[in-house]
């Protein structure tokens, strides 16, 4: 049985991961506006490009984000709002939807976590005499770098 409690406990959790979306949304626009800047005075291809298409859909990534968490929470108030009509079936139905709503957004969350690391590794790329982001393959080359061939003298 759903109570006023159950429903309640959503409300904290749906309002800090929107805190927390509002906070990457201000990052990512800050980005933007630095890129754009750093577009208008080099006006370069290559890295730039690629972080421009990137920040395109995660901001799309994170404008859905958003909107699955006011869903979630419109169905929260709308089970709160089921529960003091007394009608459960309202109650269950909205519960469960606020529920699916802010698991949707959690796992767009999570690819768009995975762009932002993506995005800084194309960053650093750039920055390094290495253009290869893997860390593996990376450190696979420093050693390979050190090893020294071995003199084979067939006499």
């Amino acid at each position: 049985m759903i109570t006023y409690n159950t429903a309640a406990l959503l409300f904290p959790a749906i309002s800090l991961i929107m805190l927390a979306y509002t906070n990457r949304f201000l990052a990512l626009a800050a980005l933007v506006r630095s890129l754009h800047a750093k577009y208008l005075e080099h006006n370069k291809g290559g890295v730039l490009k690629g972080q421009i298409g990137n920040l395109r859909y995660r901001l799309k990534l994170l404008r859905h984000m958003q909107g699955m968490g006011v869903l979630s929470f419109i169905a929260c108030i709308v089970c709160m709002y089921g529960i003091y009509l007394n009608n459960m079936l309202i109650a269950e139905i909205s519960f469960a939807s606020s529920l699916l709503f802010f698991t949707v957004s959690l796992v767009i969350s999570f690819v768009e976590i995975q762009l932002s690391n993506k995005a800084l590794e194309l960053e650093l790329s750039d920055m390094e005499e290495h253009p290869d982001p893997s860390l593996v393959k990376y450190l696979k080359k420093k050693f390979d770098h050190r090893k020294k061939p071995t003199d084979n003298h067939e006499e």
